[in-house]
């Protein structure tokens, strides 16, 4: 790749090569919409928080916080199925941080007819995303229909199962247990709830301790639709892929499977996504949808991290040297995938691997 294009703005470009390699269509948006839009479906914005303005016809307008609401509400309900991808700027104020930032994010979303297939592929996708980045990953998948199920056959209030979604999501197995005792759960109840809490691990040990504990009907069938998912994800290639169940914190957005991306180095997730059939419906749309964003402000640090030296070679040429010569010998070093500074004997502020003369020497 150049070098002279930003990292962010290279891994960006590879990102969108792979999505285009599985047929999915560019999808640009403006950088604002209406405010209704977020007013009505606040619930879903990762922040409350939303910066408005108002233009030269008195309406409200607001700097999109979020990408997905924008591209349903763009998409055409014609019945087909879309594939779009995106690279676009969210203005919110990022996880663990204060003031409003200009986010970029690349992502992927897939409306309409949301099969088996469709959702295998978009984890894949989500999988290779994480590859690019670079170094080593793991792509977390859970599935809403499993906490829910439970939930549901445990006929809790919905402010309990509030709260037990919510020590869940923090792996907060002290909290559970008091929250279980207050609601007078019984032992099974208890020892079921506490088992998912616990449950995480490389996809097939998890699975197979998933499908060993005593779910309800709901709870099940979500766990073998995640079964089946992983099957065909494996066919697809081999990723480093865990399941945890303690992935609770999108149940009012998400509606099957969610999962989440990291990557060695970088402490928060860096990819997230899941099926959203709830926002599509809320919005008066048929069909199912299921997507997911790579968040680029997660990469910064890690992206822009200072490399080991400036460049690998130090090209040193004197008064004396044809500079024919010294062009040509800088060419062969980048010919061969090398970065190279090439400067006039003497001090340098550069740091390198290797130092050259004109004739291509080391010395």
């Amino acid at each position: 790749m150049n070098p002279v294009i930003p990292p962010a703005e290279q891994l960006s470009l590879t990102l969108q090569e792979l999505y285009r390699s599985y047929g999915y269509r560019q999808f640009k948006l403006s950088r604002f919409e209406e405010y209704d839009l977020y007013a009505r479906y606040k619930s879903f914005l990762t922040s409350p928080q939303i910066l408005t303005f108002t233009d030269q016809n008195g309406q409200l307008m607001a700097l999109k916080p979020d990408v997905t609401l924008s591209i349903v509400r763009n998409t055409r309900p014609d019945g087909r199925t879309h594939k779009v991808w995106y690279t676009e700027n969210v203005y919110r104020v990022p996880r663990n941080g204060s003031g409003f930032q200009e986010i970029m994010q690349t992502g992927l979303e897939l409306i309409g007819q949301v099969d088996r297939y469709a959702m295998g592929e978009v984890l894949m996708l989500a999988a290779r995303s994480l590859e690019a980045i670079g170094g080593s990953y793991v792509l977390e998948l859970s599935h809403t229909g499993i906490l829910t199920g439970v939930l549901e056959a445990l006929s809790l209030s919905p402010a309990a199962a509030a709260d037990i979604l919510a020590a869940m999501g923090e792996k907060n197995a002290h909290g559970l247990a008091a929250i279980c005792a207050r609601e007078g759960l019984d032992d099974a109840a208890r020892d079921l709830l506490a088992a998912l809490c616990r449950l995480s691990g490389p996809a097939e040990d998890a699975l197979a301790a998933l499908r060993a504990l005593p779910l309800p009907p709901a709870a099940r069938q979500a766990a073998e639709e995640l079964g089946s998912l992983l099957a065909l994800l494996s066919r697809f290639g081999a990723y480093s892929v865990r399941l945890d169940m303690s992935l609770a914190d999108g149940t009012g957005y998400y509606n099957g499977v969610l999962f989440r991306g990291y990557v060695n180095g970088v402490a928060s997730a860096v990819l997230s996504g899941g099926r959203y059939d709830t926002l599509l419906h809320r919005m008066g749309r048929e069909g199912g949808a299921i997507g997911f964003a790579v968040y680029m402000d997660e990469l910064q640090r890690f992206l822009f991290r200072r490399p080991e030296t400036d460049v690998d070679t130090l090209l040193v040429y004197s008064p004396w040297d044809d500079p024919a010569q010294v062009a040509a010998t800088a060419r062969r070093e980048t010919e061969q995938g090398r970065t190279v500074r090439v400067q006039p004997a003497g001090e340098t502020d550069v740091t390198y691997r290797r130092r050259i003369d004109a004739a291509g020497k080391e010395f």
